[in-house]
């Protein structure tokens, strides 16, 4: 894990997904000098700043390497289930769990359960927008990862998801 980003690096912010660092900020707070993080997400433009001394704790990491993402697929692959929790509220307090802990590969589970559950039955209003937020964290970040664009890694999805 990369304790200290640059200027220009991309990172993944849990729950938002990858971010480029646009700036490191000195501001006073309480008396005290604090460094921030300023953060531009890259699929809502949002802007936020994050202390530099707690990003690792907020769950700020580096970009995954290739061969995690190659581990993303076979997830997204995989018969398995990983929550099958019922009803459907448990089961969204589950996935949002899952995509807050700001793991590739809890995200690519949300995506390929959500996904599965979707088409056996009419998913609810808060899971079709995990569905939607899973798949975007998964595709910036695939796309980032694989150093290709992100057109060529739905279309991977749209194939492995069927």
């Amino acid at each position: 894990m990369n304790s200290q980003f640059k200027v220009g690096d991309n990172a993944v912010y849990p729950a938002h997904g990858v971010a480029e660092i646009t700036g490191i900020e000195s501001r006073d707070i309480a008396g005290q000098k604090k460094e921030f993080y300023i953060l531009k997400i890259l699929d809502t433009e949002m802007k936020l700043m994050i202390p530099t001394d707690g990003a690792a704790r907020a769950g700020l990491r580096d970009v995954i390497s290739k061969r995690d993402a190659a581990k993303v697929m076979r997830i997204l692959k995989d018969p398995e289930v990983a929550v099958t929790v019922q009803p459907w509220n448990k089961r969204y307090r589950e996935y949002t769990e899952m995509l807050s802990s700001g793991s590739a590969f809890e995200v690519a589970k949300v995506l390929r359960d959500l996904h599965r559950v979707k088409a056996e039955k009419e998913l609810s209003f808060s899971e079709r927008r995990l569905l939607e937020q899973a798949r975007q964290l998964v595709v910036t970040e695939l796309a980032l990862a694989k150093k290709v664009d992100v057109q060529k890694v739905e279309r991977e999805l749209d194939n492995v998801l069927g």
